[in-house]
């Protein structure tokens, strides 16, 4: 009997454990932590009038968590969305509702449910501009980027927006109701927003063959990972030098910060203009790899240095 009860046990905590990491592939954990990981620092970074008298470390918590929920909400629709085509990617057939060990009709609960409650989070801890934009941001990644990636490579530009909000709730959420102090917050858009283009044409160059049998256009070329794509790449990696001297010339941080934003766009147009060179996968590669520590090195010089 015990025995029975022992197996009975291990079986539903199996269940559990592998329902959870369903949820964790569903909200795309790893990609949802690097976005709420540009909410919080950009949060850390702004001056943070608002909340003075309160306890940094529950705002911090409470800005993640509704960063998470609201962008565990737009990957949940967009992989209800994309449940079709995502089972014929081999990078993607996993995926719970692909699958099918996730059915739409729960995965679409789990949105509505994780959305709203990401919005009243930061609408009730923070300010209504900050769940407004968390609401936007939400609503552009899961209705229009989503499935404008089947009709024109232009949805790459579209997911940019979405992609760089994160900065912009953070800062406004730390700075509270006033427009006019919200330039750092542009700057921190802008350096993501920017940011995105190799980032992603290194990934859609190296999964060109999956994105193309699903139907997506997310290279800038109609012809595949050509020499197009990557002088696209260099021409966006080289605009992201000038942007990289705005917090310094801004106030917003010091001259330690300038001088590593400068070594990770210059190694940045460096990686691009040898994708230019190689056209070869390996080179697609150190752009992929380079654009993910550029994002946390950068964003975390601008913490440490700001002024």
């Amino acid at each position: 009997m015990m025995k029975e009860n022992n197996t009975i046990a291990n079986s539903q905590s199996f269940r559990l454990a592998t329902k959870v990491k369903d949820y964790f592939q569903l909200i795309k954990f790893t990609l949802s932590f690097m976005v709420v990981f540009s909410t919080v620092v950009s949060f850390l970074i702004a001056p943070n009038e608002l909340h003075f008298l309160r306890s940094r470390i529950i705002s911090v918590l409470l800005l993640f968590a509704g960063g998470m929920l609201v962008t565990g909400s737009a990957n949940a629709i967009n992989q209800v969305a994309e449940k079709d085509t995502d089972s014929i990617m081999k990078r993607t057939a996993k995926r719970p509702v692909a699958s099918g060990r996730m059915s739409k009709n729960e995965a679409t609960i789990f949105a509505v449910v994780a959305g709203l409650i990401g919005v009243f989070i930061l609408w009730y801890w923070f300010n209504w501009q900050s769940a407004a934009v968390g609401l936007f941001s939400l609503l552009l990644y899961g209705f229009i980027y989503t499935p404008l990636k089947k009709i024109n490579s232009i949805a790459v530009l579209v997911g940019a927006v979405p992609g760089a909000l994160p900065c912009l709730i953070g800062w406004i959420a730390a700075y509270g109701n006033d427009p006019i102090s919200w330039m750092g917050a542009w700057i921190l858009f802008g350096i993501q927003f920017l940011w995105q283009f190799p980032h992603f044409w290194a990934i859609a160059w190296l999964a060109h063959t999956d994105y193309t049998a699903a139907g997506f256009k997310l290279l800038p070329g109609d012809k595949g990972p050509t020499k197009f794509t990557a002088l696209q790449t260099i021409i966006y990696s080289t605009l992201m030098i000038p942007f990289g001297f705005l917090p310094y010339y801004t106030g917003m941080a010091g001259i330690v910060s300038l001088g590593v934003l400068l070594a990770c766009n210059l190694w940045m147009v460096y990686v691009s203009v040898l994708l230019f060179i190689r056209m070869d996968l390996k080179s697609a590669r150190m752009v992929m790899f380079s654009s993910y520590f550029y994002l946390m090195i950068v964003l975390l010089a601008l913490f440490v240095n700001r002024t």
